[in-house]
């Protein structure tokens, strides 16, 4: 019964398109920018954490004059999460809150990109806090997963 707990878990990382790179997650929606951004903040207010701002790059550029794909920002936080990772290592405040980029691409697919915690770790020298960042870790991902499917 274990082995095929592990599988179908396994299976359900393989199968949702993730992206790691230079220190930046990203995943890949189904639906367009606003609508990943709408979805990603209905989830934050019903699990309590805090959003900050909702910045949208595309129409401050266009407010300049500069053509930019559509691009929002979602910053978010969660003290009860964010604090005991800056005890650990108060340095890390610099990327905290949270935030969430949902960008459309040069092919048109529309993507959730966020800080990689194991990046942070790394970036920011924390030891002995691997619970919380193991709870930040698994709370993006599934922020993510959630906004960015049905």
């Amino acid at each position: 019964m274990k082995k095929v707990v592990i599988s179908v878990l396994l299976a359900g990382f393989i199968a949702f398109p993730v992206i790691a790179a230079e220190g930046v997650m990203h995943v890949l929606s189904t639906f367009n920018v606003e609508e990943t951004a709408d979805r990603l903040e209905r989830l934050l207010h019903k699990k309590g954490i805090t959003l900050f701002a909702r910045i949208k790059h595309a129409d401050n550029a266009a407010k300049v004059g500069v053509e930019l794909r559509q691009t929002e920002l979602l910053i978010f936080g969660n003290p009860k999460i964010g604090s005991p990772l800056m005890a650990c290592q108060q340095s890390v405040a610099i990327d905290l809150p949270q935030k969430a980029l949902i960008w459309q691409d040069d092919n048109a697919q529309v993507w959730i990109s966020y800080n990689d915690p194991n990046y942070l770790k790394k970036r920011h020298t924390i030891a002995a806090c691997d619970e919380a960042l193991s709870k930040i870790e698994r709370a993006l991902f599934g922020l993510s997963k959630a906004a960015a499917s049905d």
